[in-house]
């Protein structure tokens, strides 16, 4: 029986650190309808009854030989969970692809994160964050954008957090986003945009545009990326005054945004919504 977890202090991601979600695992492992052995129902307007594991296999692997049999392998699809191992997922792989002979099969962990690895690709041209929890200790700016880091990511904001405690001088914290939260309570500038707009693209190009206006030269970091000349065309038709229009931010916060971001290239830890 789990009656407590505990993170483990050594671990070098999270210093034992734990979630809301591990926090308040144990009690949901107690609840009254939560099932702790197989059940089949021979017909769908028929109660289930408890049977041995042997018995529910074997009727499992039945009507799905069944239905393969009278609708092809393609009628039938699989949903795993998030929470499975790497080998676990490989078995999963080979029961669905191999076995059963259909392409139908996805996870939670892939279909959560569709969105986030697009977006990923996109912006920093590969499908995972680009950085490691241990940059967070070195980071000088934090630029959290459509993220309630406090509320969704704890662990990470808990490291956030000791490092803007630790050096109040040198690191910055800034947050776009249209509410006040924890998260933008930490903030040296806070960012709230309008809503229904296209803000975060708005304001990566206000500070950019800034950023290309108060130096000649582009960031060194800029080196290993690809489609800088293209973004600074784009920049050109997007001032900060421009932004502000559909910002409720001022067009000076943007410029003091800039700045901050401007000595950190390279250093900066940068969490989207995706983080």
């Amino acid at each position: 029986m789990v009656t407590r977890v505990k993170g483990d202090p050594d671990h070098p991601a999270n210093f034992g650190d734990v979630c809301a979600k591990a926090v308040h695992l144990p009690p949901t492992l107690r609840t009254p309808d939560r099932l702790l052995h197989p059940e089949i129902r021979s017909r769908r307007d028929r109660e289930r009854r408890m049977v041995p594991w042997e018995l529910a296999l074997r009727f499992t692997a039945e009507r799905l030989s069944e239905i393969v049999a009278a609708h092809g392998p393609d009628a039938v699809a699989v949903y795993a969970s998030g929470q499975l191992t790497t080998e676990e997922y490989y078995v999963a792989g080979k029961l669905t692809r191999g076995f059963i002979g259909t392409n139908n099969f996805d996870t939670n962990s892939r279909l959560c994160m569709a969105s986030a690895a697009a977006g990923y690709t996109r912006s920093l041209g590969a499908d995972g964050p680009p950085t490691a929890y241990a940059d967070i200790d070195e980071a000088d700016c934090f630029f959290l954008i459509g993220t309630n880091t406090a509320d969704c990511h704890p662990i990470t904001f808990k490291r956030i957090r000791r490092r803007k405690l630790r050096t109040r001088t040198v690191s910055r914290v800034i947050v776009a986003d249209p509410r006040w939260t924890e998260t933008a309570d930490l903030a040296d500038l806070h960012l709230p945009p309008a809503p229904r707009i296209r803000r975060r693209a708005a304001e990566r190009h206000a500070a950019r545009a800034v950023e290309g206006r108060q130096s000649s030269t582009a960031p060194s970091s800029i080196g290993a990326t690809t489609g800088w000349a293209d973004l600074t065309r784009v920049l050109d038709h997007c001032p900060p005054q421009r932004a502000a229009e559909n910002h409720r931010a001022l067009g000076r916060d943007h410029r003091r945004c800039s700045p901050a971001l401007r000595p950190s290239w390279g250093r900066a830890h940068r969490c989207g919504p995706w983080a």
